[in-house]
């Protein structure tokens, strides 16, 4: 589909300022931990992301149970391998480096997860949530 990636982008933008604003105030107002404030905030986001996208992104045709269902597994393992190598890259790198502090670390490791979540999201929805392939068409007799 013609500029699904940049209509992907334009949602991506929508739904990354609600799940980012969501994970920082978990994080910062309420004092939850990484893990129960990425998880809520991406959560949020998520259900923006799944009614734009498969209306303005992708015009999917699929039933929203098949997509909802789909759309929950990606999201899921795109949630779960993104924030978790995020996080272990972020400490990582920035181990024996004693400038910044836990909370900038933790911050640097959302925006990273943040990163690596869009480009393997768009990849399963693209390809396993919304795709065209194995769809039956009607034909007129």
């Amino acid at each position: 589909m013609k500029y699904s990636f940049i209509r992907f982008i334009m949602v991506g933008v929508l739904n990354t300022i609600v799940g980012l604003s969501v994970m920082y105030l978990l994080l910062h107002a309420f004092h939850l931990s990484y893990w129960i404030s990425t998880f809520i905030g991406n959560s949020v986001g998520a259900v923006v992301s799944f009614f734009l996208n498969r209306s303005f992104t992708f015009k999917s045709n699929n039933t929203v149970s098949k997509s909802a269902i789909r759309f929950i597994i990606v999201i899921l393992c795109c949630y779960f391998i993104s924030y978790d190598l995020a996080k272990n890259l972020v400490s990582a790198v920035l181990y024996s480096n004693h400038f910044f502090s836990g909370k900038i670390t933790t911050d640097m490791a959302v925006l990273v997860g943040t990163g690596l979540y869009t480009v393997l999201n768009y990849l399963g929805q693209k390809l396993f949530v919304y795709s065209k392939k194995g769809v039956a068409v009607e034909t007129k007799s």
